[in-house]
Parts: structure tokens; sequence; C-alpha cells
């Protein structure tokens, strides 16, 4: 997005994202600059314990509900609407639970999370290409 302003309505952008998905997440970037990105993701199953190098990450919950746990796994607790989670760069962090679906994310990161910005604790979770789906 080259603009200097614009105007979203998140959870009209959120019915665009598919109702199914291979991968863990399915996301659409509103903003992608250098300097931070919002994008707007929906889960689709639980994510395990991971983290992201580049950005410190702002989740606001606009549908469902489930557990998310940052730093340690004893701090689980449940979400729903309305709900704002943050957690710095480096900070282990998963969904362990989707309790009522479409469990979608309004997420602002800064500075900008790369698409492939994913290194899951253990390794045989996945990848970057397991984690998220651009949907355009």
């Amino acid at each position: 997005m080259n603009q200097k302003s614009a105007r979203f309505i998140p959870a009209e952008i959120a019915r665009l994202l598919p109702e199914t998905s291979e991968s863990m997440l399915a996301d659409e970037y509103l903003v992608d600059r250098e300097e931070a990105s919002c994008r707007v993701f929906r889960a689709y199953k639980g994510v395990k314990p991971h983290w992201h190098d580049g950005c410190d990450e702002y989740l606001y919950v606009l549908s469902g509900r489930g557990t998310f746990w940052m730093e340690d796994p004893a701090t689980e607790a449940e979400f729903g609407p309305g709900h704002l989670l943050f957690f710095q760069r480096k900070v282990i962090h998963a969904l362990p639970k989707i309790l009522e679906e479409p469990v979608v994310f309004l997420s602002i990161d800064s500075p900008r999370r790369a698409p492939d910005d994913i290194t899951f604790v253990d390794a045989g979770d996945g990848g970057a290409a397991d984690f998220m789906a651009r949907n355009r």
C-alpha cells in the first residue's frame, strides 16, 4: 500500500478470508510498510508455541473464542471479542485451543512482520508455509 491514509472495515475484510485452509492461519495485509504492518487474519486450528524475531505484535480479537498464552504455558487464558493481546518480539506464544469459530484478529506489527518470520519451539510443528496463507 503506497497511500498515506486509508479507511478499513476489518469485519468486511475478515469475510473475504477463506472458510477453510490447509495452513494454520490466513491473512490479508491492510498496511504493509517497513515501519509497521496491519493485517486481518483468521485462525483455522490451534497454533503450537512459536515466536517472531522481527516485530512486536498487538492482536485485537474481532470474533471467536479460544485460549492463548504468552511467555509461559501457565498463563493460558481464554480470549474473546474485544480482547487485546500484546507481546514483544521473541516472546514465545501459542493459541492452543479454538473454542468458537471463526477466530479472527486485527494484528498490528511493529516493525512490519515478514510473512516468513516464524520459528516454532519444536521445529517439527511446522514452518512459514504451514503457518500462514496469504489471502491475495
